[in-house]
């Protein structure tokens, strides 16, 4: 039984730490990762005055902003982008022109416009649009199928991978527009998908907020497709040939590995987000409004808002980023802030891939054992402590991990945080809960054990006053009891020392609960003899008489085991008892480290001296003139008068007890 207990608890208890564990790491880590992300992760980065940028600074936005629409009105002709792009194509050295935006059918109230915006794309050899896959399948299966396949064709890549995703996440894509597809050279795909840091699917729908560069690769009907980072990656190192596998994105001409979380659909890499400037990027941003109005001054021949040169060299990312309501809102949640610009998730993802400038998480079985090695020495350090000491370890080691916590994300390393942390305090409390459980099951067993020792209300009394337990003691007025077996020495030398102890356990063991019944305490066993106290510490108006019933309740039952014992062929034994009521000393007695619970007094050697007196006048109970004045309505007795006891300087009179009314 005990051995299933044990297994039932500590099933329990595994399923309670993995509950926790689940609840904690799906929904407490994400927001704790958030924090650690704006907080400790992105205040190193040095703030360069001189460019108002926290990100590395060969990444720059040109946003179409609320400056821009209100200028130019929204919706508008889309040759407006043809001025940007011309811009860049004819008067700066910009390596690459990624357009974070998706076009998906004709403006066809506008068509001249949009065969300038489509030859203007074609002319651009360094320009990268966005395609947007869907989860949803095509309605034209057939048109779908036959689209697939050109955009195939035209923008796959060549991925080396022995071991592609088990699923399609994406089913169908949005179709370009025939002008855009023919002039579009590169495309990379712009879907985002918020959720957990390590990819968990079932954290997504209770999380919008972005962690992820979702993803580097778009794997669709046994294809590849970059990210607008990846292409934009690959465009500039001269299309390196790529290797993958479950752990590792690699490019066989470069020295670089993208480590990833492989899903059952796609691969994953955690964005290493930079700090915001208070203008809300966190990388150099240009309003477009100043490019096409820097292009028209070119045009006209006046000097341009922006010196063209500072564009050299440079990555460039058009996006837009404009109030709700407008249509060109783009903004998503990160753990930075609430309207993060898309294009500048865009650009931290571009960025995290060319300067190789990832964050590194650990793997979640690395977490598991540091979160159970934390608890092991959790319990270590509380084992043995004192509450205070005990509290004391469980902060200081709860402010270690925190700190070891911040470290690590100070160097980019993800660590569980909250998870751990919570764990440690629930090991806390289950082990004082176990450690009081326990101590409180050893208390019991320590009272059980002393109670055998000395009398149950004695320990009462003592556990009470455990923490004032001290010599000393009060006066009080109590009734005293000894009773003795008469001839008991002889009969023992008959018997052997097992027989004698046994006779003696099987006798006191029946006086024990007759003494017990009557409000007694048995303050101690000396050899056969017992002395018992009636009104201390039991508070007993009546402890003279209790203890009188309790004298003729113990005379009746030793007849009673007559029988028992001829029976056994155990000896007949009678005893001889002797009570006094009067004042004595009730408490502690003895040294410091050895203390009695016990009365003493006149009265106690009196009521001793009355039951050796037994002997002399051949009675079985005799009690002094103090208890007799409480007795004389219940007991029968015949008085003695004059008797001279040993110390005592003169004669009393003491009473032989023939009759006690028990009811």
């Amino acid at each position: 039984m005990k051995k299933f207990k044990a297994i039932i608890l500590s099933l329990l208890l595994i399923l309670i730490v993995s509950l926790v564990y689940f609840i904690s790491y799906n929904v407490a880590e994400p927001k704790a990762y958030d924090f650690m992300v704006k907080n400790v992760l992105t205040q190193k980065f040095p703030f360069d005055k001189s460019k108002n940028v926290y990100g590395h600074n060969d990444i720059v936005l040109v946003v179409v902003d609320e400056k821009t629409v209100n200028k130019y009105r929204w919706p508008w002709k889309r040759e407006l982008y043809c001025k940007i792009y011309d811009y860049f194509s004819k008067y700066t050295n910009a390596k690459i022109i990624i357009h974070d935006a998706l076009v998906i059918a004709d403006d066809i109230e506008n068509p001249d416009s949009d065969r300038k915006f489509f030859s203007s794309i074609k002319k651009m050899k360094n320009l990268i649009v966005g395609f947007l896959p869907q989860v949803t399948y095509w309605k034209d299966i057939k048109n779908g199928l036959e689209y697939d396949a050109l955009f195939a064709e035209k923008y796959a890549i060549s991925v080396v991978n022995k071991n592609p995703p088990k699923y399609h996440l994406f089913n169908s894509m949005y179709m370009f527009p025939k002008g855009y597809f023919n002039s579009a050279k590169y495309t990379g795909s712009v879907a985002m998908l918020p959720g957990h840091i390590n990819g968990n699917l079932d954290s997504w729908s209770m999380d919008t907020i972005f962690r992820n560069h979702e993803y580097l690769f778009k794997y669709y009907n046994g294809k590849y497709y970059p990210s607008l980072a990846l292409r934009a990656f690959l465009l500039i190192n001269n299309n390196p040939e790529i290797e993958l596998n479950d752990k590792y994105m690699s490019f066989n001409s470069l020295d670089l590995k993208v480590k990833h979380k492989k899903t059952l659909y796609q691969y994953i890499v955690p964005l290493k987000y930079y700090k915001l400037h208070p203008s809300g990027y966190s990388h150099l941003n240009y309003s477009a409004m100043d490019i096409i109005d820097s292009y028209d001054s070119i045009q006209k021949g006046q000097k341009p808002i922006l010196d063209a040169k500072i564009f050299d060299n440079k990555l460039i990312l058009l996006g837009a980023n404009v109030p709700a309501g407008s249509g060109l809102n783009d903004n998503k949640s990160s753990p930075l802030r609430t309207n993060h610009p898309g294009v500048d998730y865009q650009a931290t993802a571009l960025d995290n891939l060319i300067h190789n400038d990832f964050l590194f998480v650990l793997p979640e079985y690395i977490n598991i054992l540091l979160t159970l090695l934390g608890m092991f020495l959790m319990v270590a350090l509380i084992k043995d402590a004192n509450l205070t000491r005990a509290i004391l370890n469980t902060i200081s080691f709860l402010l270690f991990y925190l700190f070891a916590c911040v470290m690590c994300f100070y160097f980019s390393i993800v660590i569980n945080v909250i998870t751990p942390l919570t764990l440690f305090i629930l090991t806390v409390v289950g082990a004082y809960s176990y450690k009081y459980f326990i101590e409180n099951k050893n208390k019991e067993k320590v009272k059980n054990a002393m109670g055998k020792y000395i009398s149950e209300d004695v320990m009462k009394n003592v556990m009470k006053n455990i923490d004032n337990l001290g010599l000393g003691g009060k006066k009080a007025t109590v009734t005293v009891l000894f009773s003795d077996i008469r001839g008991f020495t002889s009969l023992s030398e008959k018997m052997s020392a097992q027989q004698v102890s046994e006779f003696l356990n099987e006798y006191f063991t029946e006086m024990e609960p007759i003494i017990t019944q009557y409000n007694g305490i048995i303050n101690k066993f000396i050899g056969d003899a017992i002395m018992a106290v009636f009104g201390e510490p039991i508070q007993d108006e009546n402890h003279a008489e209790n203890a009188v019933k309790c004298a003729y309740a113990m005379l009746k039952r030793v007849k009673k085991l007559h029988a028992k014992w001829a029976r056994e062929g155990k000896p007949e034994i009678n005893i001889g008892v002797g009570i006094n009521t009067g004042e004595v000393f009730v408490g502690n007695i003895g040294s410091v480290n050895r203390m009695e619970y016990t009365v003493i007094g006149d009265t106690v050697n009196l009521a001793s001296r009355l039951e050796n007196y037994n002997k002399v006048y051949k009675t079985e109970i005799l009690i002094s003139k103090s208890t007799y004045k409480h007795v004389v309505k219940i007991a029968d007795v015949i008085k003695i008068p004059d008797v001279q006891i040993r110390g005592k300087a003169n004669k009393i009179d003491i009473y032989e007890v023939l009759k006690v009314k028990l009811n």
